[in-house]
């Protein structure tokens, strides 16, 4: 049985949060308002560490979601989490989602974005 595929808000706030995260590395390492490709290169970093080894950044961890590989379900590997990474901080190709909200940046690295929980009432009668 397939995992549900989860909302998008529930995306957006899960790289919100990965976002504010890289906010704040970048202001102990940089000053972000001089360097503002600091906080990008920490974001491509995360997902490729993160999101490769464990299929989850720790945005994705507090709301629940995970990104994995479409073919079996398993982290991706840093490679595939940097390709992810990179084509997510272009904005653009996350924005471009098929009808499964499969991104381009997701299309590209082979992942799926998919809830961590089955959901309680998936398989129940209505």
């Amino acid at each position: 049985m397939e995992d549900e595929a989860p909302t998008l808000l529930r995306r957006f706030a899960a790289l919100f949060v990965d976002w504010v995260l890289c906010l704040l590395i970048a202001g102990l390492v940089a000053d972000p308002r001089r360097v503002a490709w600091v906080p990008v290169a920490i974001l491509v970093f995360e997902y490729s560490f993160f999101v490769g080894l464990f299929g989850q950044t720790p945005g994705m961890w507090l709301l629940k979601i995970r990104c994995v590989s479409v073919r079996d379900g398993a982290p991706v590997g840093p490679l595939r989490g940097l390709v992810r990474g990179l084509l997510l901080a272009l904005l653009i190709p996350a924005l471009i989602m098929d009808k499964d909200r499969r991104g381009l940046h997701d299309r590209a690295a082979g992942t799926v974005v998919r809830s961590a929980e089955p959901s309680p009432i998936k398989g129940k009668a209505s």
